[in-house]
């Protein structure tokens, strides 16, 4: 069975590169992982957009992808890592082996994740993790614990906010003569 990973370049063009497990593009053979980068430069209009131009996008053995995923150049993805649908990660990012990123998650670019990380679905990971764990964000991302707490705090943060204005005004009475 053939792993097929796909680059969009813009709305209307979409690269597709296929190839086999343990065997690069061109039947290039490899051990440990696939060759994806075909092109160093493709040229959309005026625009360059760059593809593999510094080094190559590495999909180690074992990766899971679902569909329409972007996965942006210089790209590695560690061993048995697995991402859902409509997951995008840009370009230079490194992720480790053993992760899970759930659909709809953004992993920006020139971050590293480290192996054994799993991203909820939706977040957007704007730091690297150095840590193995279970991370979540829509706001700015932390531990999934941690994450849960902010939230709780978050649905309260309209009546504590009503609060503490009724504690400044009646502080303000309190301070005029």
């Amino acid at each position: 069975m053939g792993l097929a990973v796909f680059c969009i370049l813009a709305s209307w063009l979409v690269l597709m590169v296929l190839a086999l497990p343990r065997t690069g593009v061109h039947g290039k053979k490899s051990n440990n992982w696939v060759r994806c980068a075909l092109v160093t430069m493709w040229k959309l209009g005026p625009t360059p957009a760059s593809i593999g131009a510094h080094e190559d996008t590495v999909i180690e053995n074992g990766v899971k992808l679902d569909n329409l995923i972007q996965i942006g150049h210089n790209v590695h993805i560690g061993a048995h890592t697995a991402m859902a649908g409509c997951v995008g990660v840009a370009g230079s990012a490194r992720i480790g082996a053993h992760c899970t990123v759930g659909g709809g998650a953004v992993v920006l670019g020139h971050l590293s994740l480290a192996d054994h990380v799993h991203i909820s679905a939706a977040s957007v990971v704007t730091r690297s993790i150095t840590q193995p764990g279970h991370y979540t964000g829509m706001f700015p991302l932390d531990s999934n614990a941690n994450w849960e707490k902010n939230a709780a705090s978050l649905k309260q943060l309209s009546r504590l906010r009503d609060r503490i204005k009724a504690l400044e005004a009646d502080s303000q009475n309190d301070k005029e003569p």
